[in-house]
């Protein structure tokens, strides 16, 4: 069966936050190391050999890949065989530490001076992009910055390598199956060698950091050379990134989204994408921008959203489906806002968010795992009870502080432990 969609930066997420490494165990070595490759090259041979097989991959391609590989212990995320994966950490690290540590201002600042540059040196390439794909310039060039450092990032791992280790002994062998699966038939088509085909230790590939299920969904070429190369191309990069937003949705003409500032009166419970309603219509309850300008026209009559990541503890915005397409890339609000505020300072000068990051990073998870099992249990939804403050859960906070009389912050606090259970 295979997984649901993974976006093509989320893999590396997902890997960071699993249970436990191999470098938590002894890592084998000498005989014991040369026992397990020895074992991982009899299962590549039984189990992945057959599927290639079937998924149109040549025996040639299969002894050119699969064959005399070793098990990689120094990546994350790893059981050795034989043994029982670490059992899962209690929920007492914080549930993050304060937004504001993401957007760090020198990298934004820097990114943003290198992505004016390489936005004038690829304009044509760019206007072309989203003449066809819809997708404006600026947000390529954050994209491209924030996923490989416009390609100035070393990519130091042989994919072939990890998939195969992952699908063997990683805690999500299922998922890299099929990535490995799909790396070969990149390799198969004739894209990029196996030798060439670098990527992370998560197995995502070249410049956009595509997971090789992506690159076979969304890559393209835009060079006109006959391949999609994502390691090389700048103009298959890029075309790549907006062949994968406008695919998800990415609306032509319209915005990311707004720094706004929220009236008092107005709930900050109202906040997600099932909430929609005209950006006019915010605007009718006092929401203004942050940066004293007016909606544009166009979005007036269009869908906008209400965004408090950290409650009334940081910046408010209003956001457009776009900001939702930019989060299938990686799905995490605060990589969708520092795409955005990165594609604004490119293209338009823009700084940092005027808000300021309340210091919201010092509940426990455990903490906030409590907060949604109360609130369950009275009949709020807080989506998925896992100590992570999602829109529906602080929403959910919001209207059941303001029916306790209690001024909604629509983010958990510890002087809200006692008080709600």
């Amino acid at each position: 069966m295979r997984p649901r969609f993974i976006g093509p930066a989320l893999a590396a997420i997902i890997c960071a936050f699993s249970a436990g490494t191999a470098s938590s165990q002894t890592v084998p070595t000498g005989a014991a190391a040369a026992k397990y490759d020895a074992e991982f090259n009899a299962w590549l041979k039984k189990e992945i050999w057959p599927e290639a097989r079937k998924a149109g991959i040549s025996q040639k391609t299969i002894d050119a890949t699969l064959s005399g590989l070793s098990i990689n212990w120094k990546l994350p995320d790893l059981i050795i065989p034989g043994q029982k994966p670490p059992s899962e950490q209690a929920q007492s690290q914080a549930e993050f530490s304060s937004p504001g540590a993401y957007f760090s201002e020198q990298r934004l600042q820097g990114l943003a001076a290198s992505g004016r540059s390489l936005a004038a040196t690829h304009a044509a390439t760019l206007k072309r992009i989203e003449a066809k794909y819809g997708v404006p310039g600026n947000i390529l060039i954050a994209v491209w910055g924030r996923e490989s450092g416009f390609g100035r990032a070393k990519l130091p791992n042989a994919v072939i390598d990890v998939l195969a280790t992952k699908a063997y002994t990683s805690t999500r062998k299922e998922m890299f199956r099929v990535e490995l699966i799909d790396a070969l038939k990149i390799v198969e088509r004739g894209d990029i060698p196996a030798s060439k085909m670098m990527g992370s230790w998560a197995g995502a590939l070249g410049q956009p950091q595509f997971m090789p299920s992506s690159y076979l969904k969304y890559a393209v070429d835009f060079d006109g050379d006959g391949r999609r190369d994502i390691w090389n191309s700048v103009p298959d990069t890029l075309a790549s990134i907006a062949n994968y937003l406008s695919t998800r949705g990415w609306q032509r003409n319209r915005d990311w989204g707004f720094e706004v500032s929220i009236p008092d009166d107005v709930s900050c419970a109202q906040e997600g994408p099932d909430l929609a309603r005209p950006v006019a219509e915010w605007a009718k309850l006092g929401i203004t921008r942050i940066s004293g300008k007016a909606f544009p026209a166009n979005d007036l009559s269009a869908d906008g959203m209400m965004l408090v990541p950290a409650g009334r503890n940081g910046p408010e915005f209003v956001v457009t489906p776009n900001f939702y397409v930019i989060k299938e890339y990686n799905n995490s609000d605060l990589y969708a806002l520092f795409i955005g505020n990165l594609a604004d300072r490119i293209a338009y000068g823009a700084g940092p968010f005027q808000g300021k990051w309340g210091d919201v990073g010092s509940m426990l998870r455990s903490d906030v795992l409590a907060m949604q099992k109360a609130l369950v249990a009275k009949g709020y939804d807080v989506g998925k009870a896992d100590g992570l403050a999602g829109f529906k859960t602080r929403r959910s906070l919001g209207d059941w502080q303001a029916k306790n009389g209690i001024r909604p912050t629509c983010f958990p606090e510890a002087s809200l432990k006692t008080k709600l259970r």
